[in-house]
């Protein structure tokens, strides 16, 4: 026996265990050394009582691991690398040799109070991982995503059962050993659904393509591992206990999971009913829904199955809002971000590198075991891939991203080896191979796909080419929130849909994914509702429907709601541009304004969208800045006044956009528009600075457009002539009260003499330097920033021609979409 802080401990086999596999440790403690009571006033060791003992382990294990995190992250690594790295450095590899160390923050004493918060937190985690998935995505997910999940799932099976079974017909093996093997193939072949979606969003390609046929594909993958999980955690059972008792089980987990489905499933739909989309969830339904995960937990323990009872109860809850995200958003911050990483760095802590292998031989057959299930993994996902027509480097990130693992798998190698199904050997081998595989295929598929190379490397439409060509305008208008829709739908009549030149509108309803794994990109009638109430959506959906109506035969519009991480929500947005051939993405400034004219919000992640859009998007893309004017009392639709538009035209690309889209507003009968051409006073310095191809261009169009306004008294033009920055303040500023929209360009060239001292200060450089200037200013008008976008060429010999997978979009006016046409992403 050995002398402990606060009690003793002998090593040996314990009968009746799952330590008769395996050395265990026995503790004798005394029951009163919990809280410290200030031992350090009393010369005593606080390491000897429990409670001080337990926060120094979770404040090492914290820095351990985000100091872990912090120097992987140049290598793309995940969090739940560095949490097992962390804890691999931390035990016997390493740190743990020193002994002096290994009893004072990691007594054998403090072990079982340790993984019980470990096990707790991981359980939590599960009903977690349950309530993000949508379990209707299952009969969504089509042929191509049933064949690639399940190849993905038996072809490592098989290859491993096979290198098993002839393992043991041709080399002599010890008992205990024969009977994991079959076990070590089968969990190799899993793919968990929870760690490749939290992988998918950390490369931030969730609601790419590539992402959602992944996400389809591991779903089926993870059926079939659940599947298998239960039927090996019940075979380890029998190995343990009689026939009877085995089938004793089986009986009560089916009761159970009925109970689950017939009983626990409405009560839930019920409750989420009792919460309205955007309220907070009431403090009785969530008491109510922690009091059954407790009971669900509690079953599943008796029964045998520890994890499945709170991930079923998970998956019996709807996901998203209402009621998916208010759990998600309670329970999340602290069972994820605090108590998890103590479960993954127990994981870690278990790994002993330096430990001899009993066998050499043995070593090598898990090892070649472990090998082929990688191998089958990714050569069954590669095929099937490429059988369904997956692009060839699309179908290898595919298959990377099936061979990755995490939190789930680490945690199911950690159970079998306490209940004695794994050696230490086995577990050692597990944790390395999964740690050195999803360490080399993260940054692997991170450089080798980028969502937006579709649609950047596209033809690209642009609002030159509507105008040029009197085309019908193709408009996708961004809603993030409510306050969004009555300023996009004045710029839009404000636009002057005619017969001739009609106005097809795309409304794409943005939500910030919460409480869900999986990104959501569908039309609005496919949505699903838990409440009876109106919702955001229905309110978008039925002011642009009014819009339409009073614009009949002039107006259509098409409704989608897009569900995706800020980081990766421009793949939405571009994807359906490039889908629905959009002539203009119109997307909302981060900041929205007060009624006394200041800033009153500011959102820096919409900021991050909007960047990611100017630069990808395959149109024009159209920054929208709020001040009131286009929001408050004045509406188009009214005809009560005038609204007064002016044109800032510095000349390049951006601002012959501008003028062809202004030139259309000044068509409308209730809006005036005035065009400032601020030109240089020194020619020959202009010629010097300038583009002579451009300078021709803006000449053309700005002759083509003098012409074309004769004789409309609405319509006014001038040209201001400056030295430098200076004199175009003063002109901007000159023309700050008389105006409600300001429109303008965004890309100027940097050298111009005209931007002369106002490239040095940029708070918003994603506008440019006049957009920003105007956006961030103290100037009472509303701005809309364009971007035109460089057409490819040969486009305007064909401007009609489709990029996309699917038919060309028919918008004519009379017309009603087809679902093929609605739904931007199909998998084949």
């Amino acid at each position: 026996m050995a002398e402990l802080h606060g009690g003793t401990a002998a090593i040996g086999k314990i009968p009746g265990t799952p330590g008769q596999n395996h050395d265990e440790i026995m503790v004798c403690q005394y029951i009163h050394l919990t809280n410290s009571k200030g031992c350090i006033w009393f010369d005593d060791d606080c390491f000897s009582y429990s409670m001080p003992t337990l926060l120094a382990q979770f404040a090492v294990i914290f820095f351990f691991t985000r100091t872990t995190q912090f120097i992987l992250r140049p290598l793309k690594q995940s969090l739940f690398s560095a949490q097992i790295i962390a804890g691999i450095i931390m035990g016997p590899t390493l740190l743990a040799r020193n002994r002096e160390y290994m009893l004072k923050l990691f007594p054998p004493g403090g072990k079982l109070i340790l993984e019980t918060v470990a096990d707790f937190a991981y359980m939590l985690h599960l009903f977690i991982l349950g309530v993000k998935i949508d379990t209707t995505m299952l009969a969504r997910a089509g042929k191509s995503a049933a064949l690639i999940g399940t190849t993905s799932f038996m072809l490592p099976l098989v290859l491993g059962v096979s290198a098993a079974f002839i393992s043991l017909r041709i080399f002599t093996i010890e008992d205990q050993i024969k009977k994991y093997l079959h076990f070590i193939a089968v969990v190799n072949s899993m793919s968990s659904f929870p760690v490749i979606t939290s992988l998918l969003a950390d490369l931030k390609i969730l609601n790419s393509e590539l992402g959602r046929l992944a996400t389809l594909t591991c779903m089926v993958c993870d059926l079939w591992s659940y599947s298998m999980s239960i039927i090996m955690t019940t075979i380890s059972i029998s190995m343990r206990n009689s026939h009877w008792t085995t089938m004793w089980s089986i009986f009560w987990l089916a009761m159970f999971l009925m109970t689950i489905v017939l009983v626990l499933r409405p009560l839930a739909i019920w409750l989420a009913k009792q919460t309205h989309e955007g309220g907070s969830m009431k403090e009785g339904n969530f008491l109510a829904i922690v009091v059954m995960l407790l009971g669900c937990a509690y079953f599943s323990e008796i029964v045998g199955q520890s994890t499945l009872g709170t991930f079923m109860f998970g998956l019996a809850l709807p996901d998203g809002p209402p009621l998916g995200s208010s759990l998600v958003n309670k329970l999340d911050a602290m069972s994820t971000g605090l108590w998890l990483p103590v479960k993954m760095t127990i994981s870690g802590l278990r790994v002993n590198l330096f430990t001899k292998s009993t066998n050499f031989g043995t070593g090598v057959i898990l090892l070649l075991i472990i090998v082929l299930g990688y191998i089958g993994k990714f050569t069954g996902t590669l095929l099937s891939a490429c059988y369904c027509k997956v692009p060839l480097w699309d179908a290898i990130c595919l298959a990377l991203i099936m061979c990755c693992k995490g939190v789930v798998e680490a945690a199911l190698y950690n159970m079998w080896r306490l209940n004695g199904i794994f050696s230490n050997q086995a577990y050692n081998l597990l944790i390395m191979s999964m740690l050195i595989v999803t360490g080399v295929a993260t940054p692997l598929i991170s450089y080798l796909y980028d969502p937006s190379r579709r649609y950047m490397d596209q033809t690209r439409s642009t609002i030159l080419q509507s105008y040029n060509q009197n085309m019908e305008l193709r408009i996708l208008v961004c809603i993030h929130n409510e306050d969004n829709v009555p300023t996009i739908i004045n710029l839009l009549e404000a636009s002057h849909p005619t017969l001739h030149r009609p106005i097809t509108v795309f409304v794409l309803n943005l939500m910030e994914l919460t409480g869900r794994s999986a990104s959501i990109l569908v039309p609005n009638f496919k949505r699903v509702k838990f409440s009876s109430a109106p919702s955001r959506s229905d309110h978008i959906v039925n002011a642009f429907n009014y819009f339409v109506e009073n614009n009949q035969g002039r107006v259509m519009a098409q409704h989608f709601t897009a569900v995706a991480p800020y980081a990766s929500m421009h793949d939405d947005i571009c994807m359906l541009a490039l889908d629905k051939i959009a002539t203009l993405v119109i997307v909302p400034f981060h900041k929205q304004w007060t009624i006394d004219g200041t800033v009153g919000a500011t959102f820096p992640a919409i900021r991050t969208v909007n960047k990611n859009v100017i630069k990808k998007s395959p149109c024009s893309v159209g920054v929208l800045v709020d001040r009131g004017q286009m929001s408050g009392n004045w509406s188009v639709l009214t005809g009560q006044s005038l609204f007064r538009v002016a044109l800032l035209f510095l000349g390049g690309a951006d601002d012959r956009a501008a003028l062809a889209y202004s030139s259309r507003m000044a068509d409308h009968p209730q809006i005036t528009l005035t065009v400032v051409w601020i030109k240089q006073w020194d020619r020959e310095e202009q010629e010097l600075f300038g583009n002579v191809m451009e300078d021709n261009l803006d000449s053309e169009l700005i002759d083509e457009f003098r012409s074309n306004a004769k004789g409309n008294g609405r319509i006014v033009y001038r040209e201001e002539r400056v030295d430098d920055g200076v004199g175009s303040t003063r002109v901007i500023g000159s023309m700050e009260d008389a105006f409600d929209l300001f429109i303008v360009g965004r890309h100027h060239e940097p050298d111009s003499p005209l931007l002369l001292g106002l490239t040095e200060w940029s708070q918003c450089p994603e506008l440019g330097v006049v957009g920003d200037m105007l956006a961030t200013s103290d100037f009472q008008f509303s701005v809309l920033v364009l971007q035109e976008q460089q057409p490819e060429a040969g486009f305007l010999d064909n401007p009609t021609t489709s990029v996309c997978s699917s038919p060309a979009v028919s918008s004519r006016v009379g017309r009603e979409p087809s679902e093929s046409e609605l739904c931007p992403i199909r998998i084949r």
